[in-house]
């Protein structure tokens, strides 16, 4: 579990003459290198690794390195010495970093890279140290000192690959068949072109130089350029120490025994390091933010923070509750805790109670020999008996306490609990579905059941041997991304190099992440074609409603019950009294108002004025909150009165209350409400909706827009906050 130690990179680039030469319609070598070590950079940085990389060039038209004398180690020059990858070493790479016109061998450049990397990490704990050598090997090379660099290389430990712009092929002599493997399969992808007489002397020295070091997969260390994109092209995870969560499991009162606790699995979320900065300087500094509370009257009286204690909105009403309360509210636990509550059978623990965030690996106490006993016979015997552990999980004495479920876990190296959490009464959702089993009309044939089955076979994402034994995993998820943090990435490296550009496409290689695999995909079509007979979809026509002689010649009562008609529906069939608990309802709450008024206009014997006016009232109340959430529970309210009263013939009552609510839009200012009632077209009830009404289509747009003569009255006036209100809704 012990997090692996940091390590030093030295990237170590041609800058030749030659490096950048290139056809018409390619790029040059020195441009592929580049964008590999932009890559390889921009991991580094976005995974906040704690490796650190120098840079080294040579091929430069100048000299600066530590071992240069007379004519030794000319035109290679250490451009940057150790330390953290930053957004500066990306834009040295991509800027400043330019081609030389000079040519030096890169034997030399490697031993530069060896001083480097031995004398800026004498004092310092490395576990790893890399050169990683780009280059065409164009220019010449000296295998002058070839045995002390392979020599140096294996006493220091130093790692070395090569990144070339074509793939290096193992002739008969040499290497191993894992390394032509490797080799062959690139091959195709990497076409190798005719090359230089200079460039097939230093492939040999390559070659020679990378068996040594490692005879038996040596020169898997070559890459190729766009091999090397191709792998890059992943961001890298951010890499986390694991905390240890040192704790005591207690069963009962007097067994006891020492545990540590590590996350295995948690949800990777991104860091909030968002930022406001001015958008003309881009500094943080120029810009400062100040909170301001204020009284809701006229004057917006400004008030003190200290004036001001927090509430909780229970319905309409606002209930004062202060820190102090709240702090007395938490519950209180004396320290950290995993208690085992008792146990239960593992097959009582259904998959689908698993909740949480997080899954913990719980291992005995390292060094505890007592404790390691202790532990390994608890797992033991839980694995034996086909057990789980019932536990009370609490982090630390800040943190509410967790119900969970702690699994054995037992392997060749090492065995431990897995602990997950597990819901509450309150998380549980029960829901109630009807059978299948008991609709004839979906009962399976065998012919169905077979093509079902047959493309669920078709789909196996593990790809098995003619034995049964698994061969390859063709979707792991584990190994994949999160494709919302490589973009994230992506977009935010793009910005920081050209922050007046728009964002790039998304790469092709993240939209074909969470794809079917290509041989799934081909693997299924067959079945699925089958599936496709078999389940043949038809197009369903909605009937129209056919009217009996009761709906033409219907009674007008309102009193008289309907025999014939068991369920009263609106039009969308949204609403039935018999699936409500009839009677329960008995006024106009503050929580579902608008339901309440639908559920008692239709009771019998209902008295609509006095409903209609509970309704009133929570409107009012609605708008004397003054927020976008109650100005749409107004909305709909007003909706659902309006075509309550349609229906019941009850158009005055809603006519005279939406004039009465206009008057009081324009007293009260309330001109953002009004808008939205203009967006909603929601006017008076015209006669062409409804018999009872006498107003016209015509009144009822003019309704929705203010008079003319009040708006010649207030045009010469000052009042400019209520006439921009008037020519917005105009424009409206």
């Amino acid at each position: 579990m012990a997090r692996s130690g940091k390590a030093a990179t030295v990237l170590c680039l041609d800058v030749g003459c030659n490096m950048s030469n290139s056809a018409s319609d390619e790029e040059s070598s020195l441009e592929q290198a580049k964008k590999v070590m932009t890559k390889f950079v921009q991991r580094q940085v976005f995974a906040e690794s704690k490796d650190e990389v120098a840079v080294v060039l040579f091929g430069t038209d100048g000299t600066r390195n530590d071992l240069a004398s007379g004519d030794q180690y000319q035109n290679i020059t250490v451009h940057r010495s150790l330390m953290l990858p930053d957004f500066d070493l990306l834009e040295d790479i991509q800027d400043v970093i330019k081609p030389g016109s000079k040519e030096a061998d890169f034997l030399d450049a490697i031993i530069v890279c060896m001083d480097l990397l031995q004398k800026e990490t004498i004092g310092k704990k490395y576990e790893k140290r890399h050169i990683e050598l780009f280059t065409d090997l164009s220019s010449p090379v000296s295998e002058d000192q070839l045995e002390i660099i392979i020599a140096n290389l294996k006493k220091t430990g130093i790692s070395l690959q090569f990144f070339l712009p074509f793939p290096v092929d193992v002739d008969d002599g040499g290497g191993d068949t894992s390394a032509s493997v490797h080799s062959q399969m690139h091959r195709s992808s990497f076409p190798r072109k005719g090359l230089t007489e200079q460039q097939n002397e230093g492939i040999d020295v390559v070659r020679k130089l990378m068996h040594t070091l490692d005879e038996g997969g040596g020169l898997e260390e070559i890459y190729t350029f766009r091999e090397s994109l191709e792998r890059l092209s992943m961001f890298k995870k951010i890499e986390r120490k694991p905390m240890a969560w040192p704790c005591q499991l207690t069963i009962g009162s007097n067994l006891s025994i020492r545990i540590v606790a590590y996350k295995s699995v948690i949800e990777e979320k991104v860091k909030k390091v968002w930022t406001v900065v001015d958008a003309k300087t881009l500094r943080k500094d120029d810009v400062q933010k100040e909170t301001v509370y204020c009284l809701n009257d006229d004057d917006e009286t400004e008030i003190q923070r200290d004036d001001t204690i927090q509430g909780f909105r229970y319905g309409s009403d606002i209930v004062p509750f202060s820190k102090e309360d709240e702090e007395q509210m938490k519950y209180k636990t004396e320290a950290k805790c995993f208690s085992v509550l008792g146990f239960s059978r593992s097959s009582q623990i259904q998959r689908h109670y698993y909740m949480g965030n997080q899954v913990l690996k719980v291992f005995a106490a390292k060094g505890d020999e007592n404790a390691a006993v202790a532990f390994s016979a608890l797992v033991n015997a839980l694995d034996e008996l086909k057990l789980v552990a019932i536990v009370r999980y609490a982090y630390d004495r800040r943190c509410h306490p967790q119900i969970g479920v702690a699994f054995p876990y037992i392997k060749d190296a090492y065995e431990c609990l897995i602990y997950v959490q597990l819901p509450y009464m309150e998380d549980l959702r029960q829901y109630i579905f009807s059978s299948l089993k008991n609709n004839k009309k979906c009962i399976p044939t065998a012919d169905q059941l077979s093509a079902v089955d047959s493309l669920i076979d078709s789909m196996n994402l593990v790809y098995e041997d003619d034995d049964g034994e698994t061969f390859e995993d063709l979707f792991k998820p584990s190994k994949m991304p999160n494709p919302h943090f490589q973009r994230l990435y992506q977009c935010l490296q793009h910005k920081a190099f050209h922050p007046n550009e728009p964002l790039p496409p998304i790469e092709p290689h993240l939209l074909e992440m969470l794809e079917m695999p290509q041989v799934v995909k081909e693997r299924c079509q067959a079945p699925l074609e089958k599936v496709k007979a078999l389940f043949p979809l038809k197009e369903v026509v909605k009937k129209k409603e056919e009217k009996t002689a009761q709906d033409i010649f219907k009674d007008n009562s309102e009193d008289g019950p309907n025999p014939k008609k068991p369920k009263i529906e609106d039009e969308e069939g949204s609403f039935s009294i018999i699936k409500l608990a009839e009677g329960k309802v008995t006024s106009v709450g503050s929580v579902n108002p608008a339901e309440d008024f639908r559920i008692l206009v239709r009771q019998k014997n209902a008295d609509f004025r006095d409903v209609s006016q509970q309704l009133i009232s929570r409107i009012d109340q609605f708008l004397e909150n003054k927020g976008s959430q109650y100005y749409m529970k107004g909305i709909n309210c007003i909706r659902v009165f309006r075509e309550e009263a349609t229906k019941l013939s009850k158009v005055h009552c809603f006519n005279d209350f939406l004039q009465a609510l206009k008057s009081k839009v324009e007293d009260k200012a309330l001109a953002d409400f009004w808008e939205i009632l203009i967006q909603d077209r929601i006017s008076l009830i015209t006669k062409d909706e409804a018999e009872g009404s006498s107003v016209t289509s015509e009144e009822a747009e003019k309704f929705l827009a203010p008079k003319e003569k009040k708006n010649e009255t207030l045009r010469p006036t000052d009042e400019g906050g209520d006439v921009d209100d008037l020519v917005s809704t105009i424009k409206t």
